[in-house]
């Protein structure tokens, strides 16, 4: 038998603080269908700005540009794997910091993207690319369980190296390379699925900066990534660790933070 609450219990689910009003499907769905419309405009909207970044002009650089990787020196054009494009992610790096001490928001990026699988059977391929110096990056990498295929591009120039905590997009023709797009900031949250998830649930991220209800849980920090603690409460102290460290093969709770507190 199917039961619906009755309108006290209903009332008072409503007058709770920090929860959506209740009400009946019907209604429910007329406030779906009204934001639908705003939500198809979005769309509509992303998709007029990606056909507007595919008409972006393109810079030639040198390929023949050398990164390191862990085998050694290699020319960027190597990175493409035979593929026409080549999609990088830049990873921000703190020289001598512990494992834990890296930065939260590029580790969260990376351990999002732990293949290249589709990626590659479209015809493109990916990289991590980071100012870390060779020895320290591989460690990193071995620590943190990566497969996909990561460089040290230090002291090399724009736009193979220069700033990192970017995504970035490349093409080749031939033994020619290019430059054609680059994005940071939270347009680096095309990568991470989690976020786009998060902002369907009614708290969403849990965040300071977001627009929510009166009532609603507030988030422990600005940032669109964070640090916690083996127990998982968020922390930017000396026992924390960007959140994905917590499920890198043979994690452990031990620390020896030496840098804490980064914020991005």
């Amino acid at each position: 038998m199917t039961t619906t609450p009755d309108d006290s219990t209903a009332a008072q689910a409503a007058a709770r603080p920090g929860r959506p009003p209740v009400t009946d499907l019907a209604t429910w769905q007329r406030a779906r269908d009204e934001l639908l419309v705003r939500e198809k405009a979005h769309t509509r909207e992303g998709d007029a700005i990606a056909a507007a970044r595919r008409r972006l002009p393109m810079v030639e650089f040198d390929g023949a540009v050398e990164v390191v990787g862990p085998d050694g020196p290699v020319p960027f054009l190597d990175l493409f794997e035979g593929r026409d494009e080549l999609v990088v992610y830049k990873h921000m790096w703190y020289d001598g910091a512990p494992h834990q001490g890296q930065c939260e928001g590029c580790t969260t990026t990376a351990w999002h993207l732990q293949d290249a699988v589709y990626l590659n059977a479209r015809g493109v391929s990916f990289a991590v690319l980071t100012s870390g110096p060779a020895d320290e990056v591989a460690a990193y990498v071995a620590f943190m369980g990566y497969t996909q295929p990561w460089y040290s591009v230090r002291d090399v120039a724009p736009p193979v190296g220069g700033d990192m905590g970017h995504l970035t997009c490349y093409l080749r023709d031939g033994d020619r390379t290019f430059l054609t797009y680059s994005t940071t900031g939270r347009g680096n949250e095309r990568v991470n699925g989690s976020m786009g998830l998060l902002d369907m649930t009614p708290y969403g991220r849990g965040e300071v900066w977001e627009d929510k209800p009166e009532g609603w849980p507030e988030g422990p920090a600005a940032c669109w990534s964070w640090r916690s603690d083996a127990d998982g409460t968020p922390t930017w102290g000396p026992t924390s660790r960007p959140v994905p460290q917590w499920t890198r093969p043979d994690a452990t709770p031990v620390h020896t933070l030496g840098r804490r507190g980064h914020h991005h």
